[in-house]
């Protein structure tokens, strides 16, 4: 899977330059902890303001805004699931975040994307796994989309970093 178009650092997803970040939110796309309240707080009053109107955000899907004080232009928010098991599709759900993050970068010609781990904090979904189906469904998109030029996976912690790091060398064995 040896992909130079992507990158794993450990890093702040809001000091990203790059055309595009991913926002892992709730279903009210009105902010909340972790990634989500960063990506809020960093962006400014008006990124709440352009989430109500878009009525919410169902698991899986995905909805774009402007970045606003962010250095990226956009900012792409997708609901990721509450881990429950693993008997409730959570590991579909969690694909479809990828998928439908991406679709939007290509109807918004976004070249560069930075993604946090989606799901992985307070909705408990097991890392390792989440990597695993993160690093698949970005390689399987940049399989078929050659104008991207770079996408990153954003590690908040060194933990994740290692993880991310972890799948990613397994993937290219």
């Amino acid at each position: 899977m040896n992909d130079p178009r992507i990158t794993i650092m450990q890093g702040d997803i809001t000091k990203m330059e790059v055309d595009a970040i991913v926002n892992a939110a709730n279903q009210t796309l009105l902010g909340g902890g972790g990634v989500d309240g960063a990506i809020h707080r960093a962006a400014g009053p008006e990124l709440k303001e352009e989430c109500r109107s878009l009525g919410g955000c169902k698991t899986g899907e995905a909805k774009l805004t402007r970045g606003y004080q962010l250095p990226a232009r956009y900012i792409i928010h997708t609901v990721g699931p509450i881990w429950k098991g693993g008997q409730h599709n959570e590991d579909q759900l969690l694909a479809q975040c990828y998928r439908n993050s991406l679709k939007i970068t290509l109807a918004k010609k976004i070249s560069t994307l930075a993604f946090p781990s989606i799901s992985t904090g307070a909705y408990g979904f097991p890392l390792e796994r989440a990597c695993r189906i993160a690093l698949q469904e970005v390689k399987a998109f940049l399989d078929q989309n050659p104008g991207i030029k770079q996408i990153y996976f954003v590690c908040f912690s060194e933990k994740d970093l290692k993880k991310y790091q972890e799948a990613f060398q397994t993937m290219s064995a």
